[in-house]
């Protein structure tokens, strides 16, 4: 079958790469979607550097550990799929059924994570494994398009539920990418009265005045922080000094939530943090419940995602398609159509 693979930092396509065979517990599916997370392009981009802080890292399992980065690596985890077939033994849905979940594989030897692998077959291919009891059907003839979006958008909800905002509570959210927006969506399902949004980029101001910012400001023109007082801010950015210059400049008494993932190290000032009394909050995925939450509010219609997907390519073109993600006046999420 084929499949995109990251070799020497750039995406190609193979036409030699077996089909995976289910084994217990397990699904074969046919991948309908799959959306392109800036999480890949930053290992795309810095792969060395985040296997190195992976294994420096103390307290979690390294769940990169393993990985050969000359060798071709497996991507893709915002997914959705049609079941083609069932390991032994294996109960679950019908062949056919429309189907998502957490980007996990199940199998006698352990968990792998569907994320990056030399191994593990990713959304980047016509086919996949899943396991079984992960599955979650995707409801209300909902389209695999949309249905895709399920994983990123769960990692917004997990950000606002660890915010623990009220909807009286002013938030703020720097930077409108994938997942600022997916931030503010969540905060507009929360009934949040009034939703800041910060970016450069006027296409990513209007998309997030489409997904329910109240108001959208240009950090070229001034600092939101002169423009609203917020009780809640959301770093969506991931870039050095944007912790820092938000410490600097937040109100006294506000909480920041940190989702964006910054490869290089930084600098911050505990003195703006300890002075102002600012609770900081760093966050990471979600939990099943969130994601699950997330699929039921997209296919019930809480959330409308349709205007995040901005593009759609197939496996030849995904090389390109991370090139053009680098633009963010172009695109918010594209689409891996197998």
């Amino acid at each position: 079958m084929r499949a995109a693979v990251l070799r020497d930092g750039r995406m190609v396509v193979r036409d030699d790469v077996p089909d995976p065979v289910p084994g217990a517990g397990q699904v074969l599916v046919d991948v309908k979607a799959c959306g392109i997370c800036g999480s890949d392009l930053h290992f795309a981009k810095h792969g060395d550097e985040m296997l190195a802080a992976g294994a420096q890292m103390e307290g979690l399992p390294d769940i990169n550990a393993g990985i050969d980065l000359s060798r071709d690596i497996f991507m893709g985890h915002e997914f959705s799929a049609e079941i083609l077939d069932a390991g032994p033994e294996t109960e679950t849905h019908a062949p056919g059924t429309l189907v998502t979940s957490i980007p996990a594989l199940i199998s006698t030897t352990g968990v792998d994570m569907i994320v990056y692998s030399n191994t593990t077959i990713g959304g980047y291919a016509e086919k996949m494994l899943l396991s079984a009891p992960l599955l979650l059907p995707i409801p209300n003839g909902l389209d695999a398009d949309r249905a895709a979006l399920t994983e990123p958008m769960a990692v917004g909800l997990h950000a606002v539920n660890a915010a623990r905002i009220e909807r009286g509570e002013t938030a703020l959210v720097v930077g409108c990418g994938p997942v600022g927006i997916a931030i503010i969506a969540a905060l507009k399902q929360r009934g949040v009265e009034n939703i800041v949004a910060s970016d450069f980029s006027p296409a990513r101001r209007e998309l997030a005045t489409t997904m329910g910012a109240h108001v959208t400001l240009d950090p070229a023109e001034d600092s939101p922080f002169h423009q609203c007082q917020p009780k809640v801010v959301f770093e969506a950015v991931g870039a050095p000094g944007i912790i820092d210059d938000v410490l600097r400049r937040a109100p006294a008494g506000s909480r920041l939530v940190v989702a964006g993932v910054c490869m290089q190290p930084d600098t911050v000032h505990p003195f703006y943090a300890i002075t102002k009394q600012i609770n900081i909050q760093f966050v990471f995925g979600y939990d099943p419940a969130e994601f699950a939450n997330s699929l039921r509010a997209i296919a019930e219609g809480e959330i409308d995602v349709a205007p995040m997907i901005t593009g759609r390519v197939e496996l030849d073109a995904v090389g390109d398609a991370f090139t053009e993600l680098a633009d963010p006046d172009r695109h918010c999420k594209i689409l891996v159509t197998p």
